[in-house]
Parts: C-alpha cells; structure tokens; sequence
C-alpha cells in the first residue's frame, strides 16, 4: 500500500501528507525549506533533499517530515542524473530498497529506532567487497561476476537493523587492492571534482556516492588508506575506525589487525552518526568490543578544539609529498592556532616501516589468495599476484623482524600521544592523479617503486593501530581536494572525531557538498 500511494502522489499531486495519513498514518510533510509540489516542483524537491547532510535528514526522518521511500526515490533520481559520468554505483537494488522503506513505514525493523546510530530510513552504498543478501556481489573479480550472496555481512545486518536501507553496491578495485578504482567487470570509477582523474582505491565508489549525493553514507574498508585516500581525491570524509570497532565478520584473516570496517560522509556529525550504527560487539568477530557508553555523535556535537596538536608533513623527508600539497597542508595545520590549539612539529622516526608493511601485507594476501593464485591465477590481476607471492617467498625470520618493526614503531607512537592529544600528516601524498593509471608514477619529481609507494602517510597509522580521519583542507591549483589525516591513540576514535569536527567547523569544506560531476583534462606530474 505505501508503494501504491507513494507512485499515486507522483502521477496526481495529490499532497503528501494526505496520502500519508491514510496509507501509514504517521508522515507529514517537511515543515522546513523543502519543496512540496511535483512535476518540476517534484525534481527541485529531490534535489533539496539530496543536499541535506545525513544527520539533517535522519531528523527528518524521526520527525516524519519525509519517509524513507521519498529518500529512496530522491537517491534513484540523482543516480540516474550522475551515474553515468562517474559508475559508481554499477549495482544497484532500488526494488529491495523500497521494500525495505515500506517495512520501516509500516512500522517493522524498528527494535532499534531510538538507539545510538539510528538512520531510520536512510539510503546508504555498501562496498561491492561485502555481501548483501540477494544482490550481486562480485568484490571486482570477473571470478565472481554472477556472484549473488544468500546472507549478508554482519556489518550489514547492522547497519540495515539500524535504519539504514542499502540502494547499491559501490565499485571496487579487485579484491580491494589498489589505489585506483578499476575492476575487469564494471570498469573505471571516476572523481566527480574532475572525472579525467582517479578517486582512489579501494573505496572509491563509496566517496564518490556520497560526493554527488547518490547515497547520504557510505560503507567501506581500510586496509593502507582504502577509506582515507578516496575520502581525500573527493572532498569527503572517511574513517579507519580502531581495530575491533566494526566487525569484520568472520574473514580468514580473523586475527589480522590490518583490514577494518567503516564509514564514509560528507561531513564529520554525519561520519560518527555512522560509526554509531556500525559499532559494536560481534559473536562472529574475537577481536570486537562493545560500543562506546558515550555515543560518536554525541562527543562530537560536544568537541572542543584539542590542547596540543602534533603534526609531521613528510616524517622528516622519510615519505615523499608533493611540494603544493606540503604547502597547502601546512597552510591548514597552522591555522589550527586560530582555535587556541599548541600546534607542534613532530617526526616520529619511521624507520625501515615502509618494507616491514609490506613484509605484513603480503602474508594478508596469502591467506586470502593463495589458493586462488594456484588455481585461477589467470583470473588475477598482477597487484594480487605480486603481493601473493611476494609473501609466499618470505622467510620466518622476515616475518618476525617485519613484527618488531612494527611494535617499535608502535612505541614511538605512544611517545608522540604522551607530547599531543592528535597527530595529523597530509591524507595522501598527491592529489588525484590520471583515471587511467593503477597509482601515480611518481610523487615529488620520485618515481615509485610499486603501487604502494604514494601508500605510507596512511599505512603508518595502520600499522601503529590509530584510529584515523581524512579530512578536506583545500585545494590546489588545478581545483583536485586536498586533505589531512587526524589520528589518535587506539580506540580513542571519540578524540579523533571530536577534533576532525572543530577543524571541518574552522575549513568549512563541507558545505561544498553534493557536487555535479566535472569534466577536466589530467593536470602535469610535479617535478623535482
């Protein structure tokens, strides 16, 4: 019947509320800026309500100023205006999204409304590296091109529990190993700021959704910044949550601290109101935990500018950064001072990090694609087959100095937190760089030696445990966002939310958001 009334609203302008009082009862018109008509009136609504944040519209929701199945129908209007210059979105399950919506609004699914984290009706992209019942998923593999899960991920399961209503799977590199999101089943995924360029990898088509404004949040992984670095080439937000905040279900690299779950938003309020619907205890996973008895999005709405602010630009020459992107960054880092915070220069020595990482991820890769690699190494694309053997040809001895390398660079980290409440680098090292090329081919006039070479600012912060956000803090002369990286000690994800949330206040990039994609040429490498 809500799907009825909904579809009779849109053909006989009969008003909204109207309708509503007699299918549902519950939902009445939004009292506030927000267009009423339909026909043309009907499109300027839409897009009134693909500009508001996620928080404003789950308000919205709670106070049945609009129902879950106008937000459905607002996020399928604006993938149908933008998909085609960006795919990000190449799967979508709009059907079983208004199905969903029509739960919500006869009033099932609601154990959770009222909790901590509750969208109720809010349409969200998940990763096309986790499974949702019913819906192609293919994780960027022609292996599994036909693939259609019967259960969901666990975080799924949550996230749907707490109002959230997926409307599509987001586009990935294979297997989520890569800096640029490109797949041999739905091909290339482009930034909305300038679609010649990359959005990066591995959750490229999560920041870009919620850059357009085709989903309000977006779900995603980290593993070396596959949340942070999308999150930077788009002017978004992303969160690699402490190990054990989100679950990871039951993966084979259970016990591996590497890969996490988390959010992607336009703005800070709205990335912790998702980290809420996220966090949490799993059965499924040993290394989880309960959710916090402060709610994110209440130490946020709380945030006060940090006492001490530690910052490094490159680990003191150690990682290379691009010389306008050093600039703009430490432009933004100073600023900080505006807001009374003790702004220092830190440099953690990073030693011999970058190899021991390596060393690290590559056992990852073994566990997941060994057998794989033996058996369809026809399938695989060279990153997963160079990382797979790479650690297939490492020694115990390798293993162990790659361990004590990295619980040496763990100490030196909690020396830096003794000194400042937040450390923050730049979020990527360059700025988006060509749509066509797997990573850049160099960075400050330093050719690469792999694909992983623009990876450390992030993977550091990995390996040390840190939870951490990517920030917008500008951009540069071509208009590609910059971003910077806020991080703070393990499982203080409250303290790097608070202070990421003082500092978007003091940038403002936010209210940029939701952008029309770009078209642009690819801007020249930086020399030396």
């Amino acid at each position: 019947m809500a799907a009825a009334w909904y579809r009779s609203r849109a053909a006989t302008g009969i008003r909204f509320a109207s309708l509503v009082a007699a299918a549902v009862g519950a939902w009445s018109l939004p009292r506030r800026g927000l267009g009423r008509c339909c026909g043309g009136g009907q499109t300027a609504r839409m897009h009134d309500l693909i500009r508001l944040t996620a928080t404003e519209a789950a308000r919205a929701l709670a106070r049945r100023e609009v129902s879950p199945l106008e937000l459905v129908d607002a996020a399928a209007a604006r993938i149908a205006e933008v998909e085609p210059a960006v795919n990000a979105l190449p799967t979508l399950c709009l059907d079983r999204a208004r199905e969903h919506a029509q739960r919500l609004m006869r009033g099932e699914g609601r154990e959770m409304e009222g909790a901590p984290g509750w969208l109720g009706g809010l349409p969200v992209s998940i990763k096309d590296l986790t499974d949702v019942a019913g819906v192609r998923t293919t994780y960027g593999s022609p292996m599994f091109r036909d693939h259609v899960p019967a259960a969901s991920h666990p975080v799924v399961q949550r996230i749907e529990a707490h109002g959230g209503i997926v409307i599509g799977k987001s586009n990935t590199p294979e297997f989520g190993a890569g800096g640029s999101t490109f797949n041999e089943v739905f091909g290339r995924t482009r930034n909305p700021w300038n679609t010649s360029l990359t959005c990066g990898g591995s959750t490229g088509g999560g920041a870009v959704s919620v850059a357009t404004g085709e989903a309000w949040l977006a779900q995603g992984t980290d593993h070396a910044g596959s949340l942070r670095r999308p999150g930077t080439y788009c002017s978004v937000v992303g969160l690699r949550p402490s190990v054990g905040r989100v679950t990871r279900g039951a993966p084979n690299n259970l016990h591996s601290p590497l890969s996490v779950q988390g959010p992607m938003a336009r703005n800070i309020p709205d990335l912790a109101l998702f980290l809420d619907a996220m966090a949490g205890w799993c059965a499924l996973d040993p290394l989880t935990y309960d959710a916090p008895a402060t709610p994110y999005a209440e130490a946020v709405a709380q945030a006060r500018p940090p006492a001490r602010v530690g910052f490094t630009l490159d680990y003191n020459g150690a990682l290379p950064v691009d010389r306008e992107t050093r600039a703009i960054c430490e432009a933004a880092i100073r600023r900080l001072a505006e807001l009374g915070c003790e702004v220092e220069e830190i440099s953690p020595d990073l030693g011999t990090l970058p190899e021991a990482m390596l060393v690290l991820r590559s056992q990852h890769f073994v566990v997941d694609r060994e057998i794989q690699l033996r058996e369809q190494r026809e399938h695989l694309k060279p990153d997963i087959i160079w990382n797979t053997e790479r650690g297939l040809a490492a020694t115990p001895s390798q293993l162990a100095w790659a361990e004590r390398e990295r619980a040496a660079f763990h100490r030196r980290m909690v020396a830096v937190f003794a000194r400042c409440d937040v450390f923050v680098t730049p979020s990527a090292p360059t700025p988006a760089f060509d749509v066509m090329l797997r990573a850049p081919e160099s960075i400050a006039g330093q050719k690469l030696a792999n694909y992983m070479g623009g990876s450390m600012l992030n993977a550091a912060m990995t390996m040390a445990a840190c939870p951490s956000v990517a920030l917008p803090c500008g951009f540069d002369q071509y208009g590609r966002p910059v971003g910077l990286q806020v991080s703070a000690p393990p499982r203080r994800d409250d303290r790097a939310l608070a202070a990421a949330a003082v500092f978007e206040t003091l940038f403002g990039l936010d209210r940029l958001l939701p952008i029309d994609p770009r078209p642009g040429s690819v801007p020249p490498c930086e020399a030396a």
